[in-house]
């Protein structure tokens, strides 16, 4: 007599939560917080199947993620109490995937911050044409692989770059499943809203201008009290100068809706060819006087410094930006940067 195949545990660990997003139109639901947490751990520790896994966030994908699943999803990723210990002042996530964009500017903008005394942690894994990582060296942007050395970062120079794979080796694991699936999952969002090191701000990119209100909402349940999120280039929390741009988000925890007006009258790509990783060590030290990246930078920095409190309204805080621009140590970068 035949006995029963008994299926291996991984194989179903996933049923319950695949069964309740795809059981078709009607009858399908969103996720709890608490169960998205838990399937995504169920991921993590590698106790579900591959095939369930795929199979679950790609419903997911198809279907439109919601708050309570995103946030149950970054609940799952939390990093460990060594990480928060660092205490940055801002979370500046850079997951942006796609290859529609040019120079990471954002990173002036960044490093303008936190030259006005701002702590920022930038984390992130990226994979356009030019690589983030490759321009850090240069701007003297250290990178930190653990806890203790993103405390002592932002101790000496006030910002950090963590990479994903040190802070979240199964987010790492995860978003790479792009390769595999040929699109991007609920994860690239995950991990923009993280905010990994419990930081009192949050500034974040997104490609596609629905995700500016899932963004909102999820930060909103993850009590986060202050976060500015635009449309930016590849999905870069980077503000394009020549454009009208809706900004979303929170400040002091209530919702925010506005508009920052065009900064430049100017029609220019951020993807525009021909910038090479030097024109950002050029800009900052004074010897370009390229205004549209200048624009571009300053303009960026007074959206975080409007995240942080640190003006209040967007006019002071671009005004702020500016002060801080023309005042910046134009040889706070490292001996032998690129020229």
């Amino acid at each position: 007599m035949t006995q029963p195949t008994v299926s291996p545990p991984a194989a179903t660990a996933l049923a319950p939560f695949v069964g309740a997003v795809a059981r078709g139109p009607g009858r399908g639901r969103q996720l709890s917080r608490e169960e998205a947490a838990e399937a995504l751990r169920l991921i993590l520790d590698g106790s579900a199947a591959p095939e369930a896994a795929g199979a679950l966030l790609m419903v997911m994908r198809y279907r439109g993620e919601g708050p309570s699943e995103i946030a149950g999803f970054a609940d799952a990723l939390a990093s460990g109490a060594d990480w928060r210990r660092a205490a940055p002042d801002l979370d500046w996530p850079s997951y942006a995937a796609g290859r529609t964009r040019g120079l990471p500017w954002f990173l002036l903008a960044a490093k303008l911050v936190a030259g006005a005394g701002h702590r920022v942690a930038l984390h992130g894994w990226n994979a356009h044409r030019v690589e983030i990582r490759d321009a850090l060296p240069g701007l003297g942007i250290p990178v930190a692989e653990s806890g203790a050395a993103l405390a002592s970062a932002l101790d000496a120079a006030s910002i950090a770059y963590v990479p994903l794979e040190a802070w979240s080796p199964g987010g790492h694991k995860l978003i790479r499943l792009r390769e595999v699936f040929g699109l991007r999952s609920c994860i690239n969002t995950v991990l923009r809203v993280a905010n990994p090191f419990g930081a009192g701000a949050q500034v974040q990119g997104v490609f596609h201008p629905s995700y500016r209100g899932l963004q909102t909402d999820t930060g909103a349940l993850l009590g986060q009290r202050n976060l500015m999120i635009l449309k930016g280039a590849g999905g870069e929390f980077e503000r394009n100068p020549s454009k009208e741009i809706e900004l979303f988000g929170l400040l002091d925890g209530a919702e925010v809706d506005l508009t920052a007006q065009a900064l430049r009258d100017e029609t220019r790509r951020l993807a525009d060819p021909g910038g090479r990783p030097g024109d950002l060590q050029r800009l900052w030290r004074g010897e370009s006087d390229d205004a549209f990246a200048t624009a571009l930078v300053t303009g960026t920095a007074a959206l975080a410094l409007l995240a942080l409190g640190a003006a209040p309204g967007l006019a002071r805080a671009e005004a702020l930006a500016e002060a801080l621009w023309q005042a910046r140590d134009r040889d706070a970068l490292p001996a032998g940067a690129a020229a």
